[in-house]
C-alpha cells in the first residue's frame, strides 16, 4: 500500500524522487521520506510525518545534491504514523538505508533475536528489522550488499517490495520484490524503481516487472541484473509500456476523482474499442477465442473480489447467469482461502482487480491454482501480479486511476464483464440474436449516454450541501441496481466519512426500516425495468415513515416523481446495462458532498489506492 521510487544514474536524483512520490502518493499519505547518496559519499535520510508536501517543505533550502537516491510514501501497518516510523529506515551504522513496502510477518521474532545481540531500536516498524537484520548479515558474514539482503529475505515470512542503498557502494541499488509490485525502469545510462509505472513513463517506456522473490541489481555502467535468493540468474524480461501522462494530472479540475468520473465516457470506448463491433454485430474477446473450450465446458464460475471490485462481481454474475446459464458464485478474495473453498478443475475462477496487485485476490488467485481451477483475470495495469498470475484475461484499458476511491476502474470492470458474457453467450447460443443486438447496440450508445449524465453536475453539486448534516444513509436498489447501491453507499462512506449502507429494497423491511424518520436520506435506484413496482411500493414504506428520498428515475417518470423528494433523472436504457449509467451519479453525489463537507477526497483518511497487505 506505500509507495517506493528510486533513481541511479548521472541527473540529480531529488527531482526525479519527488516527482514520483507525488505521482505514488495515492498508495499512501501517512508519512513520507528519502535517502540520497551524495557525491561525498555521505548518506542522507529525510523524513515527515504527513504528507509529500510536508517533505518538500522540510528539505527546501537543504543540500539535496546526489544522484543516487530511494524514496517512499507510507501507509502505516506496523507502528502509527510518526516521523520515527517513516521511511527511509538506517541500519545501525547508518550504512544502509531501506524502504519497504509489505508486511514482514515474523519481525517479531527476528527483532527479539536482534535484541538479544545487543540492537536497540528507534522505530516500532517492521522495516527497521529487515535493515538491522540485513547490516547484522553483512558484518557477520563478511558478504556483499547483495548476499546479504538474500540472505536476509530467505529468513522473512510475508510480503515485501524492498530498495536498499548502501554507502560503501554508491554505484548500486539492490531491490527485492515478494506479493508486492516493484517495476525496474531502463534508461539511457541510467534506472528507475517504482512500485508501478506512473513515476516511470516520463522518463522511460522500457520496464521489467519483478516477480516474486526476484532480486534486482541495479548498478552504474552496467545491465540490469536480475537474480533469485538463491543467486540464479534470469534474463530480464522488457516491456515497453504506453502511458498518457495527462492522465496523471488533474487536467483543471479540482480534484482527480472528479476528472476520473468526467474520463469515464472516453474510457469506457477505449475499454470497448476493437472489442464491440457494431455494424457485425459481434463481440470479441481474445481471450475466450484463445480458450473458448476450458471457459465454455466449466462447471461454474467463481469471481473473487475485494471492495469495488467486489461490486462489479456481483453484477458480473448476474449478467453471466442471465446471458449464458453458467451459475456462478460471487466470493470476497479476503475470505476465500480460508474456507476451504471446494474447487477444482471444472471450475473457472475470474478474479477482478483494478490494480493487479490486491494482495488478498492474488492469494485467492494462487490458492484456486493450485486446486486446478482455470483463472481469468480482469485488471487495469498491464503487466500486473494477477495479470501474470492468472492463465488469461482482460485488461479493463480506463487508463491509471489516481483517486483512491474507485470510479471509472468500476465501470470498466462492469464494461468487461458484460463482454465476456455476452461472447460466452454467442458461442453456448443462449441468447437469441434480436437481444444481442439490442444489447450490442445499446453499448455502443452508453458513452454518449454517459455524457449525458455528467451535464447534472452542477444540479448534483447544488444539491449535496442539502445532505452534510446526515450521520446516515440507506441505499436501496433491486436486480442489477442492487450491487450499484452498495457502491454508491461505499463511495460516499470512504471520502465523507458518513456511514452508509446499500441494501436490496425488498430487504428493507427486514430491519433497516426501523432506521427510517425525517433525518434519514435514502437514496433509492428506481429506474424503469422489470422490477419498477415493487420499488414503488418500496418507496411509499419509505415516504410513511418521513424518510427523505433522492431517487434516480428513468427519463419521463411520473409516478416516482411525484413521491421522492430530490429526482435525479437518467436516460433510458436496457437493464442489464443500468449499472453503467446510474453509478455516475451515485459517483458525484458523494463526491460534491465530500467536498462540501471538506474533506480529501482524493486521499480519504486510512485508505490506500492499492491494497497490497491483508
Amino acid at each position: 500500500m506505500c509507495g517506493i521510487v528510486g533513481y541511479l544514474g548521472e541527473r540529480e536524483a531529488y527531482p526525479v524522487l519527488l516527482k514520483g512520490l507525488k505521482r505514488l502518493e495515492y498508495r499512501g499519505y501517512d508519512s513520507a521520506g528519502m535517502a540520497l547518496l551524495n557525491p561525498r559519499g555521505e548518506l542522507s535520510i529525510y523524513k515527515t510525518k504527513g504528507k509529500v508536501a510536508g517533505l518538500e517543505s522540510f528539505v527546501n533550502g537543504q543540500d539535496m545534491s546526489g544522484s543516487n537516491g530511494i524514496a517512499h510514501t507510507r501507509w502505516a501497518t506496523h507502528g502509527e504514523p510518526c516521523t520515527e516510523n517513516a521511511h527511509p529506515h538506517a541500519s545501525p551504522s547508518g550504512r544502509l538505508a531501506l524502504v519497504h513496502n509489505g508486511i514482514i510477518e515474523n519481525y517479531a521474532t527476528l527483532k527479539n533475536k536482534l535484541q538479544a545481540k545487543g540492537y536497540a531500536f528507534r522505530s516500532s516498524t517492521d522495516t527497521e528489522v529487515l535493515v538491522y537484520l540485513i547490516e547484522y548479515i553483512q558484518q557477520k558474514e563478511h558478504t556483499d550488499l547483495l548476499t546479504a539482503v538474500q540472505l536476509a529475505l530467505r529468513v522473512v515470512v510475508g510480503a515485501y517490495a524492498i530498495a536498499v542503498i548502501d554507502r560503501e557502494h554508491p554505484d548500486m541499488i539492490v531491490a527485492a520484490r515478494k506479493s508486492s509490485p516493484l517495476v525496474v525502469g531502463i534508461g539511457e545510462e541510467e534506472f528507475f524503481l517504482a512500485s508501478d509505472a506512473t513515476p516511470l513513463v516520463e522518463y522511460t517506456k522500457k520496464m521489467v516487472y519483478l516477480k516474486d522473490e526476484e532480486v534486482a541489481v541495479l548498478q552504474r555502467g552496467k545491465e540490469l541484473r536480475i537474480v533469485d535468493l538463491h543467486n540464479i540468474q534470469t534474463t530480464p524480461e522488457i516491456q515497453e509500456v504506453e502511458m498518457d501522462l495527462t492522465q496523471l494530472e488533474k487536467g483543471g479540475f479540482p480534484h482527480f476523482m472528479l476528472k476520473e468520473i468526467f474520463d469515464q465516457p472516453d474510457c469506457i470506448s477505449d475499454c470497448m474499442r476493437g472489442r464491440i463491433q457494431p455494424a457485425e454485430m459481434r463481440v470479441f474477446l481474445s481471450a475466450v477465442e484463445e480458450h473458448k473450450e476450458r471457459l465454455l465446458q466449466a462447471r461454474r464460475y467463481v469471481i473473487i473480489a475485494c471492495g469495488t471490485s467486489w461490486h462489479a462481481a456481483l453484477i458480473g454474475k448476474q449478467l453471466i447467469e442471465h446471458f449464458c446459464r453458467i451459475p456462478v458464485e460471487v466470493a470476497y478474495a479476503s475470505e476465500f482461502r480460508y474456507a476451504e473453498p471446494v474447487i477444482g478443475a471444472e471450475d473457472v475462477v475470474i478474479a477482478i482487480s483494478q490494480s493487479g496487485e490486491t494482495a488478498d485476490t492474488l492469494a485467492a488467485v494462487e490458492q484456486a491454482k493450485r486446486q486446478g481451477a482455470f483463472i481469468y483475470g480482469i485488471c487495469n495495469n498491464v503487466g500486473s501480479s494477477i495479470a501474470r498470475a492468472t492463465h488469461t484475461g482482460s485488461y479493463i484499458h480506463v487508463g491509471p486511476e489516481v483517486g483512491v476511491a474507485s470510479t471509472k476502474a468500476f465501470t470498466g470492470q462492469v464494461t468487461v464483464l458484460t463482454l465476456l458474457a455476452l461472447t460466452l453467450s454467442r458461442e453456448k447460443k443462449t441468447m437469441d440474436d434480436q437481444l444481442f443486438e439490442k444489447i450490442i447496440r445499446e453499448l455502443s450508445l452508453i458513452p454518449g449516454k454517459m455524457k449525458q449524465l455528467l451535464t447534472l453536475n452542477e444540479s448534483i453539486a447544488a444539491l449535496a450541501p442539502i445532505f452534510t448534516y446526515a450521520r446516515n444513509f440507506i441505499y436501496l436498489g433491486r436486480g442489477y441496481s442492487y450491487p450499484v447501491a452498495l457502491e454508491g453507499a461505499l463511495k460516499l462512506k470512504e471520502i465523507s466519512y458518513i456511514h452508509a449502507e446499500g441494501y436490496p429494497a425488498a430487504e428493507m423491511k427486514h430491519g433497516p426500516i426501523a432506521l427510517i424518520d425525517a433525518e434519514m436520506p435514502v437514496v433509492v435506484i428506481a429506474v424503469r425495468d422489470g422490477l419498477y413496482e415493487k420499488v414503488l411500493s418500496n418507496i411509499q414504506e419509505i415516504k410513511a415513515r418521513q424518510g427523505k428520498i433522492i431517487a434516480l428515475v428513468t427519463e419521463g417518470d411520473t409516478e416516482v416523481t411525484r413521491l421522492a423528494d430530490y429526482c435525479i433523472t437518467l436516460p433510458p436504457t436496457l437493464e442489464c446495462l443500468e449499472p453503467l449509467i446510474a453509478s455516475i451519479p451515485l459517483q458525484l453525489l458523494a463526491y460534491h458532498i465530500a467536498v462540501c463537507k471538506g474533506k480529501n477526497v482524493d486521499q480519504p483518511r486510512n485508505l490506500a489506492k492499492s491494497v497490497t497487505v491483508e
